[in-house]
């Protein structure tokens, strides 16, 4: 009896082994986390692709694939000549994801290195080809205008194998040291022809506000003689002078000169 129990003991843990190993090492779960898709092989092929969750898959026969289908960041950096033949170093980050339903197909065409494959020399051709229709100053000063174009073209390229583009960013331009000394001399240039224009505009308005307070002097003056003349002249001007003085006669007198404002000749 007691040897039964023990042959009994024994097949209970072989038991309980043969489970662990089945649910351990061969395991007929998977878990597929979140903004994750698996990708299902049977005997290498693509069986079917697995949402978000507990699945149930077929050991030994099948083996899970998992793709992250959040959005990825790739920063590529790059070598290329402007349309006036400048080179240019070029820094861009990609944004985008992999369509969560086309995942299938991707690994079917690409597989998982679709980085390498797919996304690195797509960025290369893409900057390439937008560099090439822009000089080198244009790239600095149409700088959003280069972006778009970098990211259509990605676009286009990406999207035909299951990969959407959500954003492409130029995070710098370089150029030679000839070329940036030749672009910092222009600046320096522009900005000195605008101090000595500005100087001008400023020399002119000056001159201007002269000329005007001049004009308007002499109009005044032109304007008291008339008036002066219309009055009576010489006696005008006497009676005005008679009229502000204030009655005192001169201390000494000079021989041969007269009393102020009495003419003696009449």
């Amino acid at each position: 009896m007691e040897q039964t129990n023990n042959l009994k003991y024994i097949f209970y843990g072989i038991a309980i082994a043969i489970a662990v190993f089945i649910v351990i090492v061969i395991s007929p779960f998977t878990i597929i986390d979140a903004g994750e898709r698996g990708i299902i092989l049977r005997w290498g092929a693509v069986n079917r692709v697995m949402s978000e969750g507990i699945h149930w898959i077929t050991p030994i026969a099948e083996s899970v694939k998992k793709l992250d289908v959040k959005t990825q960041k790739e920063e590529v950096k790059v070598d290329s000549a402007s349309k006036d033949l400048q080179i240019v170093t070029s820094v861009i980050a990609l944004n985008y994801h992999l369509d969560a339903e086309k995942v299938g197909e991707l690994w079917k065409s690409i597989g998982g290195n679709y980085k390498v494959r797919i996304i690195d020399p797509a960025i290369q051709e893409s900057v390439k080809a937008a560099t090439a229709k822009y000089t080198a100053e244009e790239l600095i000063t149409k700088r959003q205008e280069v972006k778009d174009a970098i990211k259509i073209s990605l676009s286009e390229r990406l999207n035909k194998e299951f990969i959407i583009v959500d954003d492409v960013s130029i995070v710098n331009f370089d150029f030679s040291a000839s070329f940036n000394s030749a672009i910092e001399a222009k600046v320096t240039a522009e900005q000195n022809a605008l101090a000595a224009k500005n100087k001008l505009e400023q020399s002119k308005y000056e001159a201007e506000q002269r000329i005007a307070q001049a004009k308007g002097e002499a109009e005044a003056i032109r304007i008291q003689a008339q008036a002066i003349t219309q009055q009576g002249g010489k006696d005008y001007v006497q009676l005005k002078a008679i009229d502000k003085w204030n009655g005192n006669l001169p201390n000494q007198m000079i021989p041969g000169a007269t009393v102020p404002f009495i003419n003696l000749s009449n």
